[in-house]
């Protein structure tokens, strides 16, 4: 159905109680006939209105592929994308919530290391002395990388990070991190600090169009509405 405009929410996560939230305010009403657990849903009174609930990752590809039109999702899941899907994308409106920072932490111990320049350091000692990368878990690869670039520090191995971040330096999986946080509770509680410098990126949640659907009849004028 070529006139049916597809809506990406977060299924779960920091963003979907506030995404929510936008709807309720603008009177429109959510549907899902098995509740919070379904993943499609649909909007009352308006049949050509198709809800997708979907990780705030995948959201910002389908919207890049042109398989949503409309998706709510963090800036900082769109600047980690591919440069050839955020050409796909417009960010319509940044919102006043799901504010966080992506960051580098270490090990509280490390007490000779305060900024990023000191890593490089650190990394050439790993090289040098153990015949190892420094390595970073991380859920933000391609923002890491280019940041420890942009810093100098060039002598590191990326972890995927597939679960708490912040636990992989105790768990031997890595020396050091890159997260997201809205804090810094978490990191201290697991006895990381952020580095002086180790500010990559601030965040926060944000309504995207899909650029190859922009002409499809009603989509610019609900973005609008839900970016009010």
């Amino acid at each position: 159905m070529k006139n049916i405009i597809n809506i990406g929410i977060p299924s779960k996560g920091r963003l979907r109680k506030d995404v929510l939230n936008i709807f309720k305010k603008k009177k429109l009403k959510l549907i899902s006939e098995r509740g919070e657990r379904d993943l499609i849903g649909s909007i009352k009174s308006k049949s050509n209105i198709k809800i997708l609930y979907l990780h705030a990752r995948e959201i910002i590809q389908r919207l890049g592929d042109g398989s949503l039109d409309i998706g709510f999702s963090g800036f900082d899941l769109l600047k980690e994308g591919e440069i050839n899907i955020q050409k796909k994308i417009n960010l319509v409106k940044k919102y006043e919530f799901g504010k966080a920072t992506l960051v580098v932490a270490i090990p509280d111990p490390w007490i000779d290391v305060q900024t990023v320049a000191d890593l490089e350091e650190i990394a050439f000692e790993f090289r040098d002395k153990k015949k190892k990368k420094l390595r970073v878990a991380t859920k933000y690869p391609n923002l890491t990388k280019e940041f420890l670039f942009s810093k100098g520090v060039t002598q590191f191995q990326l972890v995927e990070s597939l679960g708490a971040t912040e636990a992989y330096p105790f768990t031997g999986s890595a020396n050091l991190i890159t997260d997201i946080s809205s804090t810094g509770e978490t990191i201290k509680s697991n006895n990381l600090r952020i580095l002086k410098d180790g500010e990559i990126l601030k965040s926060q949640a944000c309504i995207f169009t899909s650029k190859r659907n922009s002409k499809k009849k009603g989509v610019i004028n609900l973005a609008r509405l839900l970016a009010k």
